[in-house]
């Protein structure tokens, strides 16, 4: 026997207009606000293949050793003959610093929740939300410029081939954006098998380059006169070897782009295979295999990172890291045609820029998980946001804008990348020392804390160093918490409930009133006394002409958290001072009873009329504590959740104020 998911369609019905057909096709997939769909980063369902964490590692690869196409020659920019002791030292905190918080990173957030989640849990209310949204916009800032700049890279490697046609001279823009538009094609289209697109792309790139370390370390060892004149030229510049250190600390920041993909690295946990005996609260195989794909990631890149930045500052002429050098930006690839030949050099270029393009993919699906993982749930999201089309159209223009800013620049690119970076990592370890110090580990609260100051400076003297990347952060931020309270405003007169349950006390309530309509009467849970309820129903006798022999009900909504949006509703049933009560927790009190009034109805088949008093206070005044404090226009509001939920006259519960 086999089923339809949908029944066949008419022949004879008309088929849908442009507009519509348009509609349909970009917001399909609109169930998948939690994430479901297919790409790097997903949160998968039980059902869905689960992978090795070598795997999953190299899924993250795509964006963290990409960084191997343009990261040596920005060492060299920045720090010129000493580049490789700063590397050095970009390494001692990859593996002391980074590698350790992302370690626990994993341990508190198994589901790929990631540092942000952690900090949204410390920080609670809507302190803890606008807090989310500023790191939303630099995480924001980290993705979309890995989209731009390893576009912007993966067009140098194309244009800079000598085998390129040379009418591609001086269009790295038009390449750039036609690399962003095929990126947008591919998911508009539908991203699949994402990780075994990446073991092979991972495969081919990391042993193109053992190749190319191989060789050109060779070359160095049997030509020491080149190490010779490395070293007389930081003797020269840097005889201090304090001052050496010193200096490389100081433009560690700028080598910050080695850094990436440790945030995706906790993103994409959900692929990871677990094993038989792992739950959902405690994943243990999951969680240690995500530690070694951190781990593994960080070793290998580390290694190259050293390697690379040594050979390429001893055998490739400072002028060819200029801006019209031939090694800007591409470093490894002027030595893999410089040593290896234009054939070799050519498949390099190929593989480099075919990973640069991938690793745009990798961000563009973190940021369609990302996105509607917290803003959606925060009320902070148009309904469009939970469907992955229209936000892969979205993501794609503002690439293009940044393209055309920044005209392709892999350079003038590299502080906004280091700024989004930096930030999330510094995130990361304020957040592990937190929880550290919560748990009352005293060591390790120390030490992460110790990291966590070292990430601040790295973070700030980035921005004073490249301020255009905070400039571009603040420009993300300010978009995506404007656009966040507008649509939290914009929804703010919808149900929140997820669902609503009443208990068997609650239900007993409503069982004398089965022959007609239900009376309820709203009421303040800060007053509990039998006077105040007692002068609430008098006051609803007279004013609201209640009748005389209908047992009354009262309902109280307790504001917990106003920040919250999407809640489950438990209605609990209390009896104080004589007085029947229907108690409900929820975040917003005029949406909180619409919900219980509409699910009164469905249960019970009964009809519930609520009783209100009018709220004294300025309306502007009120209006703005109901959409801030869950409280205010109490009357008025609740009615319109109620006509906006229920078009229905005849079936929308009665609304009394007096």
């Amino acid at each position: 026997m086999t089923t339809l998911s949908r029944p066949p369609a008419d022949p004879s019905a008309p088929r849908p207009g442009g507009m519509a057909s348009l509609r349909t096709w970009l917001l399909f997939g609109l169930q998948d606000s939690k994430g479901t769909h297919q790409g790097p980063g997903a949160v998968g369902d039980a059902h869905l293949k689960k992978h090795s964490w070598w795997q999953v590692m190299c899924l993250t690869g795509v964006d963290y050793f990409s960084s191997l196409g343009y990261a040596p020659a920005i060492a060299v920019l920045a720090a010129g003959v000493i580049s490789p002791i700063a590397t050095l030292v970009l390494v001692g905190l990859t593996l002391l610093g980074a590698l350790p918080v992302y370690h626990r990173v994993a341990g508190e957030s198994p589901r790929g929740e990631g540092s942000i989640a952690m900090l949204e849990r410390l920080m609670p209310r809507w302190t803890g939300k606008l807090f989310v949204l500023v790191l939303l916009g630099f995480a924001a800032t980290d993705f979309m410029i890995t989209m731009t700049l390893s576009a912007a890279d993966a067009t140098a490697h194309l244009i800079q081939n000598p085998i390129a046609p040379n009418w591609l001279q001086g269009q790295n823009v038009a390449v750039t954006l036609f690399l962003l538009a095929l990126l947008a094609a591919v998911f508009l289209r539908g991203f699949k098998e994402a990780i075994g697109v990446a073991v092979t792309l991972v495969v081919v790139y990391l042993s193109l380059n053992v190749v190319l370390v191989l060789v050109t370390m060779a070359e160095v060892l049997s030509h020491p006169v080149a190490v010779t004149n490395w070293w007389a030229a930081l003797s020269a510049s840097h005889g201090n070897p304090l001052l050496v250190v010193g200096i490389a600390l100081l433009v560690f920041p700028k080598l910050a782009l080695g850094m990436s993909g440790f945030e995706t690295g906790v993103a994409v946990m959900p692929q990871i295979k677990g094993a038989p005996g792992d739950t959902e609260e405690k994943p243990l195989a999951r969680i240690k295999g995500a530690r070694r794909l951190l781990t593994s990631a960080a070793v290998i890149m580390s290694s190259f990172l050293l390697a690379t930045s040594f050979i390429t500052v001893v055998l490739i002429p400072e002028k060819e890291f200029q801006p019209d050098g031939q090694a800007n930006g591409r470093a490894l690839a002027f030595l893999a045609h410089e040593y290896l030949g234009v054939g070799f050099g050519t498949v390099y270029d190929l593989s480099t820029i075919t990973i640069l393009w991938f690793a745009g993919a990798s961000a563009m699906a973190g940021l369609l998980n990302l996105v509607p993982r917290y803003l959606p749930r925060y009320g902070m999201a148009p309904e469009w946001a939970k469907a992955v089309r229209p936000l892969v159209l979205v993501f794609t223009l503002i690439g293009f804008l940044i393209t055309f800013l920044f005209n392709a620049d892999v350079d003038a690119q590299g502080g906004a990348y280091a700024t989004g970076v930096l930030v999330l990592m510094t995130s990361a370890a304020v957040a592990v020392t937190l929880s550290a110090r919560r748990f009352r580990e005293r060591k390790r609260t120390i030490g992460f804390g110790v990291i966590a100051v070292v990430f601040l400076y790295t973070t700030v003297a980035n921005m004073f160093e490249r301020p255009e990347g905070i400039r571009i952060a603040a420009i993300f931020i300010v978009g995506i918490i404007v656009i966040s309270l507008l649509s939290r405003i914009r929804r703010s007169f919808e149900l929140h409930a997820t669902h609503v349950h009443l208990d068997r006390q609650a239900l007993e309530f409503m069982s004398n009133a089965l022959d007609g309509p239900l009376a309820i009467i709203s009421h303040e849970p800060r007053r509990i006394t039998a006077e105040a309820y007692r002068e609430k129903l008098t006051s609803a006798i007279e004013v609201s002409h209640l009748p005389l022999d209908q047992q009354a009900l009262f309902l109280e909504v307790i504001v917990d958290d106003s920040s919250d949006f999407e809640t489950a509703l438990e209605v609990h049933g209390v009896v104080r001072h004589g007085y029947q009560i229907l108690e409900v927790h929820g975040p917003v009190i005029p949406n909180t009873i619409a919900s219980v009034l509409l699910h009164i109805r469905d249960v019970t088949g009964l009809m519930p009329h609520i009783y209100f008093r009018w709220t004294e206070g300025n309306p502007v005044i009120n209006l703005l504590k109901f959409l801030f404090l869950g409280e205010g226009e109490i009357a008025p509001v609740t009615r319109e959740v109620l006509r906006e939920a229920e078009p229905d006259v005849t079936r929308r519960p009665w609304v009394h104020v007096g």
